[in-house]
């Protein structure tokens, strides 16, 4: 089993910047390819970013792409999303989730966190 628990999300302007963090705990975090996703209102869960078990490879949403940057700290158990030039269209639940390699496809993943708010405002 793996526990995921996000945080960081907020109200934030239009062009503002936040960084999300999911701390992992239980099975070895290094093991699992980790991704972000997130969900509006009325709408699927979309895939936003994922990142290999090493770290070495990432992948991006095109809506995201050059605006997010996934990255991970092994030591820490964490896997961050930075988020710059927030648009409205960005505002969602964002969700962290673990599997042992990384995909675009939620069903693919296995430990979901619980979500945190993303808010921008126009």
């Amino acid at each position: 089993q793996v526990q995921l628990v996000e945080s960081g999300g907020g109200l934030v302007q239009a062009g503002g910047s936040l960084r999300l963090s999911c701390a992992a705990s239980g099975r070895t975090f290094s093991n699992f390819a980790m991704g972000w996703f997130r969900q509006a209102p009325g709408r699927e869960r979309e895939f936003v970013a994922t990142i290999s078990w090493s770290g070495r490879a990432t992948y991006y949403a095109d809506s995201v792409k050059g605006r997010f940057t996934i990255s991970r700290d092994v030591a820490k158990n964490t896997v961050y999303l930075q988020m710059n030039s927030l648009k409205p269209e960005d505002t969602a639940v964002y969700y962290c989730a673990a599997d042992l390699n990384p995909a675009t496809n939620s069903y693919e993943y296995d430990y979901w966190g619980q979500g945190t708010q993303v808010t921008v405002s126009s």
